[in-house]
């Protein structure tokens, strides 16, 4: 039995190189399930300059969790979108928290090589 978790070939995840058919395969599900989840706005293919639906590997997998969430979970679709939308929101402050935990290394890096290391003890006495 094939493992339908991944993939096969080398490309971007984000490169849109299937056709609704094989990415419904893919995903699992019915090619018309699929255009009801893209009429919904819950993946959106990218286009072919002839305007044909194109779908990426992250499709793919966003599409076998919709799929999971709907079947499995029983979540129905407007729960499904909500799901979606704050999972990317989560994604992109991590994505944030990153950049600033890197701005405040660099900081602390150029102080600590502009200063020296720091000796200084300090102490915390709650107040009473």
């Amino acid at each position: 039995m094939a493992d339908r978790t991944r993939i096969p070939g080398e490309f971007a995840e984000d490169a849109p190189v299937f056709v609704i058919s094989v990415a419904a395969e893919l995903a699992g599900m019915h090619a018309q399930t699929l255009r009801q989840y893209d009429r919904l706005g819950l993946v959106t293919p990218g286009r072919t300059v002839g305007g044909g639906r194109r779908y990426s590997a992250r499709d793919v997998a966003l599409l076998r969790e919709v799929q999971r969430l709907s079947q499995d979970e029983g979540v129905n679709l407007a729960g499904i979108k909500r799901i979606i939308e704050l999972e990317s929101h989560v994604d992109a402050l991590r994505q944030r928290v990153a950049e600033l935990a890197a701005e405040l290394d660099h900081a602390h890096a150029e102080l600590v090589a502009r200063n020296g290391p720091s000796t200084a003890l300090v102490v915390w006495r709650p107040r009473r």
